[in-house]
């Protein structure tokens, strides 16, 4: 089976999880580098794989009781796992990775606030095709719109359930305005630290008085975004920054105006358009694509933040639009950038799956590893999100990684040696081999010399299974596990 080109290699790295052999299938030597970003950003068919859980062929669950994600945390973990390592659009899965990172909320304090763990899992991800009162989870809304407006993602997000909680915008009242949404939403989702004044977050705050939370009865009570007018705030609210009201005509200004209580819900549809519109927001998020697809060892340079931004604010804060531009752009596909981003644990682990093989292997045995590793998803550690970069690299984390890939190869073994048939005619093709599964820069000569090496501890080359079944996985394990592989 032939190998992608590099710079396609490269591409389903940063915008997908690894090469697997169906991308191996898909992306032969010869298919376009832009047919393929089309391909990964305009994914033209479904993209729900989640029928495929718990049947042959796939990678595995478990479930004592009946699988249920909806209302079980541990689930919904291996769910998404399972997505990602299966899914034919792995994009939709990694933006939906990062919006989760970026809109970070955690699913403890979700669920204590009303004392359920299942309803925890509920407001962070169920479906509503799957849940009795039709809820639908965070991770599920941020899914759906991950390559949409990204101001329709940040209204999106100022009504989800899950977020009312973790920013307690339940409790804002016109009374005592919370301004934990409100700072939030400048300092971390939009314009960034530093570009606001102080009063901005009072006036943000007043602006979503009454944006709170609606819980039915029932069974299966369902928890809904409700505007409370009775509780908003109805005087004028003032902006160190021009607001731009909704509508045609309508001059901007650094005031909300006063409005009845009925109408109020439009004071925070003013001010989320005016955020998702902003020229900071749109180098901001420049920014962050850079980090999050092109590279973790040099600062973005002002050429490619205003180029992305650029067209972020000519396509209407088009997601879909911005990631196109930013996988074409001639930094992205420099021939020295490959490998300048650091893996995130599920990175790591479900490149691994996708890369090394799954067969009889559960997605549940990834979930406390990835935990070992710094990364428990449904749980960023805070507000801002995980650490990224080399915060991920402490002495136990990699530790984890190790482990892991040592855990996966064994699970793989037999696999494996079969793969590796083929390559068994002496220690330097099976180099070749491990070379060939993974996606990896070109080996060095001391890496070469290094996997020889133990290709021949214990005695001399022969190529039989017996060998081959100790020596190919062994020989993977290193090299998944080696420095290399936590580039992506």
């Amino acid at each position: 089976m032939d190998k992608p080109l590099p710079n396609i290699e490269h591409l389903l790295r940063r915008a997908g999880f690894g090469v697997s052999p169906a991308d191996k299938e898909r992306f032969p030597a010869g298919v376009p580098y832009r047919q393929a970003v089309d391909w990964l950003v305009s994914y033209p068919g479904s993209t729900d794989v989640d029928a495929s859980i718990g049947t042959p062929g796939f990678m595995g669950i478990t479930a004592s009781g009946g699988f249920a994600p909806n209302t079980n945390i541990a689930h919904a973990r291996q769910r998404w796992l399972f997505r990602m390592v299966h899914s034919p659009a792995p994009l939709l899965e990694r933006l939906t990775l990062l919006w989760h990172h970026h809109f970070a909320t955690g699913y403890n304090k979700v669920a204590a606030a009303f004392g359920s763990a299942a309803d925890g899992a509920r407001l962070m991800d169920a479906k509503p095709s799957e849940d009795p009162a039709r809820q639908m989870g965070q991770i599920d809304m941020l899914r759906r719109g991950a390559f949409g407006s990204f101001r329709s993602l940040l209204l999106n997000i100022a009504q989800d359930p899950a977020m009312l909680i973790w920013l307690d915008g339940i409790s804002n009242v016109k009374a005592k305005p919370q301004e934990n949404f409100a700072r939030e939403l400048m300092e971390l989702f939009t314009i960034g630290v530093g570009e606001f004044a102080e009063t901005d977050v009072y006036a943000a705050a007043r602006v979503f008085t009454g944006w709170n939370l609606a819980r039915g009865s029932g069974a299966s009570p369902l928890y809904r975004f409700q505007y409370n007018a009775s509780q908003h705030d109805t005087d004028a609210k003032d902006f160190s920054f021009e607001v731009t009201p909704s509508g045609r005509h309508v001059r901007a200004s650094n005031r909300i105006p006063a409005r009845d209580a009925n109408s109020g819900m439009q004071d925070g549809i003013d001010l989320l358009t005016t955020l998702a519109n902003h020229p900071l927001t749109a180098r901001r998020l420049a920014r962050r694509f850079w980090t999050w697809f092109v590279s973790e060892t040099e600062p973005a340079p002002d050429s490619f933040v205003d180029a992305v931004a650029g067209v972020y604010l000519d396509n209407q804060t088009s997601i879909r639009a911005t990631l196109r531009a930013v996988l074409t752009s001639p930094e992205f596909t420099d021939t020295n950038r490959p490998f300048q981003r650091y893996a995130w644990p599920v990175e790591f682990v479900v490149r691994s799956l996708r890369e090394i093989g799954w067969t009889g292997f559960s997605a549940n045995d990834a979930l406390t590893p990835l935990t070992s590793m710094g990364q428990t998803l449904y749980e960023p550690p805070d507000v801002s999100g995980w650490d990224l970069g080399l915060a991920w690299f402490t002495t136990g984390g990699m530790l984890a990684r190790l482990n892991f890939a040592s855990q996966l190869a064994t699970n793989q073994r037999v696999a494996i040696r079969d793969a590796a048939r083929p390559w068994s005619s002496s220690p330097n093709s099976l180099v070749d081999f491990c070379y060939d599964r993974l996606s990896l820069p070109p080996v060095t000569l001391d890496n070469q010399i290094s996997l020889v090496n133990y290709a021949l501890a214990g005695g001399a080359w022969t190529g039989s299974d017996a060998q081959l079944l100790t020596k190919a996985p062994g020989m993977i394990h290193i090299v998944s596990g080696s420095a290399e592989y936590q580039l992506v």
